[in-house]
């Protein structure tokens, strides 16, 4: 049942396209090189994930053509929504260094600080790939090496990343899980 408002939507995206005739999207087949970003590998055998491994699924295709290197980029801005005061998720996929996919949604819940918006942004982004990496597998699609998951905020990366790292609310330790 369409309603004004995605009226008002198509509206915009008309505007948009009839004001960009000329412009292009390029497809870059071409792998990202991400030889200059430090990678720090962290022990995990002390950590309830030691023996933990991708699932892939028994019943995909065996992956054909060239492999492609998925790389995800989120943030998150805190109290987007002045009445709500909850802060808005912006992720961005790219296979290679072709754009496919984005998504930007106001969070559900309302954080007090630049940290949970992260955090909650963070979960968002991981889900994400899990989901994005299942549905390439069951397209034959092979993936190279881990996936890029690029963000703004450190202190998040850090206790995301971190197996020793300390988690000091439940919700965040619910969230790492």
């Amino acid at each position: 049942m369409p309603r004004q408002a995605h009226l008002d939507h198509v509206k915009r995206i008309h505007g948009y396209l009839s004001k960009m005739r000329h412009a292009t999207i390029k497809i870059r087949t071409d792998a990202p090189d991400y030889s200059n970003i430090p990678v720090k590998l962290y022990d995990w055998g002390y950590s309830c994930y030691a023996d933990a491994k991708e699932e892939i699924p028994s019943d995909a295709p065996k992956p054909k053509r060239k492999p492609v290197t998925m790389t995800l980029f989120f943030d998150a801005n805190l109290c987007h929504d002045l009445i709500s005061g909850k802060s808005v998720t912006g992720i961005l996929h790219q296979l290679n260094k072709t754009p496919i996919n984005w998504h930007s949604k106001l969070q559900s819940t309302a954080e007090t600080a630049t940290f949970g918006s992260e955090y909650v942004a963070t979960r968002t982004c991981s889900e994400q790939v899990i989901d994005l990496c299942l549905t390439l597998r069951y397209l034959g699609v092979p993936i190279n090496g881990p996936t890029m998951v690029l963000g703004d905020n450190e202190s998040v990366i850090n206790s995301a990343a971190i197996p020793h790292s300390k988690i000091h609310k439940r919700w965040v330790a619910l969230s790492y899980h």
